[in-house]
């Protein structure tokens, strides 16, 4: 868990995949994830095995997988399960890299102003 919590908020932007070796879509995208890993080195690319790490997953509230999660800067800005193909991926990035950091701060700020 600490690991994940200093990963996620070094800054930069940070995805994981979330999945399980028993899982057959878990394991078609794990190509497609591992080849944008080495398209993108300036992005942090990580995998998190459900099995072995079941706290971390439940705590994310991971309840279908693959799941995808994005970071920038510490923030969550994407997440949604599904395995995606190339394209999809590439658009979950160029997406990710074009946000307003400032826009999503105040977002984030004034949806836990109001809970």
């Amino acid at each position: 868990m600490a690991d994940f919590e200093t990963t996620v908020t070094a800054g930069g932007i940070v995805l994981l995949d979330f999945w399980a070796a028993w899982c057959p879509p878990c394991r078609s995208f794990r190509p497609v994830f591992d080849a944008a890993s080495e398209q993108h080195l300036d992005l942090v690319f990580g995998t998190v095995d459900t099995e072995a790490e079941q706290e971390l997953a439940a705590a994310c509230q991971i309840s279908s997988i693959p799941t995808l999660m994005a970071f920038r800067e510490g923030l969550l800005v994407f997440a949604e399960p599904g395995a995606l193909t190339a394209r999809q991926l590439d658009q979950v990035i160029e997406a990710v890299r074009g946000l307003d950091m400032d826009e999503v701060r105040r977002a984030a700020a004034a949806s836990e102003a109001t809970a």
